[in-house]
């Protein structure tokens, strides 16, 4: 897009165009407010003690020295949850405050409210926990078994949270070329930059009005209303500014608490965590071992797919459920495969809660089944694109559940389309140490540097699945204001970085023909908006609100007679597009409003035999090609080109898929050769941005992208959720990239140094 038409864009603004956010430019100034802004004259400071033990259980606790600390205003336990002291975005089997055991290493004991931060982090470091330290269960696999410790006695299956089955085609078939193999993904974090924070002001009706950054208003407001012991009424809760979320937001974490200490105190309390509070504050990527299985004819086709999935979900639920249920219906990937038999678990165990991130459950089995491809490829003498291509699923091609893709599914194009762009440029001598493994840090000017390609491709779902209730709310409200129509758009759905405030307003601007659109702050006091994850808000959100438009433009166009065929400039207008009268003048002083709640077509649970069911609303692909140089002397991986193609149905913001596709990526790099919270024995090694990296601008490299629009029929504008899939093939695609420059079976992410160049070392491949 050039920048005239930009600036075009930013003027029209529907749907189509890309305006400008209206939070972007604070936020690069620093002026835009997030939640650990919120102030008020009379607050209060909250804290928070932790475990410092995976595992223990709790003898006594005495508050006594914390409460003698000037300054505090209360000192509470687990006695003072004055509702259920249990919630759980699926199963309530996580505590407020731990009462008689911790099972993990951060679970919050006890919190403090005190005039000032440091007054209330001292006072919290005096209370005394006597705890019986025990063996913490840390390792997924042996928790499984029958001897294992079970963690959640009342939980029906022991240590397993799920075990989701699919059994397709032939259960016992054969195959000309077998491949197999194990593989491990680490626990990744969502590294939001701005940490939990919130803040709890007291009601005069008893109640509690809650201001914090989330993702899902609705079930914050449902679990606190639990919690507290109060009317689902009485717990209002209002959006702050957010500071990234990638799943981690959908868990509540110090919302509970604040609004205990507020009503307790009867002041409002702030909360805020530093960084390293943060990582115990909120779940992860669960960590995986995947086995592998594929069987190919002596051409490629495939012939079947075997796979043992298990996921470590931590010490309590979370979505660790939906996780497994994604892992096991996506585990074959993007392709048409006659006979499917996945086992996937998903199990509790003394290790950091684990739960919703960016691809959810399809980023674990995308890393296994892309690596068994290409293994696949080397075994049968084929490119590894080919045997891709040969095998993509389309549109009418059946998925292990039985369920038909039945909408756009350009598996094979997108790959065709990353695999023709032109390769980036080989380095000329001297090379730019920028441009090299190490950057700046000078660690060699070339000698030892290898490149290398490689491809992966992905599939995930959009919106929940499994039969889950799907909706959105939204209420339009179209008025005259200073003499102009003015459209009110009030929804609860979580902006959280993704652009959808402003896709709200391009909507809104489209269906009713009016420039002044204004989104109200999101709220509970308007119905649920579901969460903002899955890749839906665009879809369910921006469902109901076209709905909800329709539904006021209907309204306008009677009043007006059977002339009137729609709304366009202010005016509205025959169907011919002539101009009949001006919107301001029919509606008067009177306001059109209209609520409307919008479900995208049902899903069904798995049959849990076998894993038959309409369990996916919509399905999204996206394919990479990966180029890398690697410093095979001394592991260093720099990531040259990272190209890209996604199917996004359509591209209702294009400014904003670009920026979806690029950051979804740079997770899935960071995934591949840098992020990983090391967890030892069930405690976390690196709790901070210094020892748990991300990657920056320098780590960033060009990315070269196609964005394809084949419209999804059952969708609102035919669109397809966007955020998730690049996180998903992007990962593999590096790691292939890696392969291929040093020869080495890589079969972890993160890829480290130590895992390149050990392996070349004791192969003797260089002294």
């Amino acid at each position: 897009m050039s920048r005239t038409d930009t600036q075009t864009a930013a003027v029209t603004g529907t749907v189509g165009d890309s305006p400008l956010r209206p939070d972007g430019t604070l936020k690069v100034k620093g002026e835009f407010a997030f939640s650990s802004d919120l102030w008020h004259e009379d607050m209060l400071w909250g804290a928070t003690l932790r475990s410092p033990h995976p595992h223990a259980r709790i003898r006594g606790i005495d508050i006594g020295a914390a409460l003698a600390v000037p300054g505090v205003y209360a000192v509470l336990t687990h006695e003072d949850v004055p509702g259920e002291n249990l919630y759980g975005l699926e199963h309530l089997d996580q505590p407020v405050l731990a009462e008689t055991v911790v099972r993990y290493q951060g679970e919050p004991v006890a919190i403090v409210a005190a005039d000032h931060p440091e007054t209330a982090r001292r006072a919290a470091d005096r209370v005394r926990v006597d705890y019986e330290v025990l063996q913490p269960v840390t390792d997924a696999e042996a928790a499984m078994r029958a001897d294992a410790p079970v963690l959640h006695p009342t939980h029906p299956y022991g240590n397993i949270v799920r075990h989701a089955r699919i059994r397709f085609g032939d259960p016992d078939p054969t195959a000309d070329v077998v491949v197999t193999g194990e593989y491990t993904v680490g626990m990744q974090d969502q590294a939001f930059l701005g940490p939990e924070s919130g803040m709890a002001v007291p009601a005069e009706d008893g109640g509690v009005d809650l201001y914090i950054a989330t993702q899902w208003l609705h079930a914050d407001q449902r679990q606190l209303a639990r919690a507290l012991g109060l009317p689902t009424e009485k717990v209002r809760l209002h959006l702050a500014g957010v500071g990234g979320a990638f799943g981690a937001r959908e868990d509540l974490s110090m919302q509970v608490h604040a609004c205990m200490l507020a009503r307790r105190t009867g002041k409002p309390v702030k909360i805020v965590y530093g960084r390293e509070e943060s990582f115990f504050g909120h779940v992860h990527r669960h960590p995986a071992v995947l086995r592998y299985e594929h069987g190919a004819t002596r051409d490629g086709d495939l012939v079947y797919v075997r796979a043992e999935i298990v996921l470590d979900g931590g010490a309590y639920a979370s979505t660790t459920a939906a996780v497994t249920g994604n892992a096991a219906t996506l585990g074959a990937g993007p392709y048409t495969v006659p006979n499917v038999h996945v086992d996937c678990y998903g199990v509790y165990t003394n290790n950091p809660p684990c739960g919703a991130m960016r691809g959810f459950g399809a980023v674990q089995a995308c890393f296994a089944y892309e690596s068994q491809l290409d293994k696949l490829a080397e075994a049968l003498g084929m490119d590894p694109v080919d045997v891709r291509i040969r095998n993509a699923v389309e549109q009418g091609s059946v998925m292990p559940t039985g369920q038909v893709v039945d909408s756009a599914a350009p598996v094979a194009e997108l790959l065709e389309l990353v695999r023709a762009k032109p390769m980036p440029p080989e380095p000329a001598a001297p090379r730019d140490l920028r441009e090299l493994p190490g950057g700046v840090s000078n660690t060699t000017h070339g000698e030892g540097v290898v490149r290398g390609v490689g491809y992966g491709v992905g599939i995930k779902n959009v919106g929940f699945s499994e039969g889950f209730d799907d909706y959105s709310t939204a209420r339009v409200r179209l008025e005259v204001i200073g003499g102009e129509p003015v459209v009110m758009v009030h929804t609860a759905a979580a902006e959280v970085g993704q652009g959808l405030v402003t896709l709200q307003a391009q909507i809104a601007r489209t269906e009713l023909g009016v420039q002044r659109v204004v989104i109200q702050p999101s709220d509970t006091s308007v119905g649920s908006a579901g969460s903002s994850s899955a890749s839906r808000q665009s879809y369910v959100t921006g469902g109901a609100v076209k709905a909800a438009c329709e539904q006021v433009r209907s309204a306008v166009l009677a009043r007006f007679g059977a002339a009137a065929a729609g709304l366009a400039g202010g005016k509205l207008v025959s169907a011919t597009h002539e101009v009949l009268a001006d919107l301001a003048e029919v509606l008067g002083e009177e306001a059109v409003e209209r609520t409307a709640e919008w479900r995208h077509r049902p899903t069904e649970p798995l049959d849990p035999l076998t894993g038959k069911g309409f369990a996916h609303v919509q399905y999204a692909f996206a394919a990479h090609r990966a180029v890398v140089d690697v410093d095979i002397e001394l592991g260093l991986v720099r990531v040259v080109e990272l190209a890209c193609a996604q199917d996004v149905g359509k591209a209702m913001n294009p400014d904003a898929v670009l920026g979806q596709i690029q950051g979804g990526s740079a997770q899935g790099l960071g995934l591949a050769v840098m992020e990983e919270i090391q967890v030892v024995d069930g405690v976390v090694r690196n709790p901070s941005f210094t020892d748990y990296l991300i990657p920056t601008v320098l780590d960033m490299p060009p990315m070269p992208i196609d964005v394809l629009e084949r419209a999804d029929p059952h969708a609102p504008y035919g669109l397809r959720g966007v955020g998730e899939p690049p996180t998903l093939s992007s990962t593999p695609a590096i790691v292939a990239a890696i392969r291929a420059a040093t020869g080495i079976a890589l079969s972890r992410v993160p890829v480290r140094p130590e895992h390149i160049v050990d392996v070349l070392q004791n192969s003797g491949s260089f002294q």
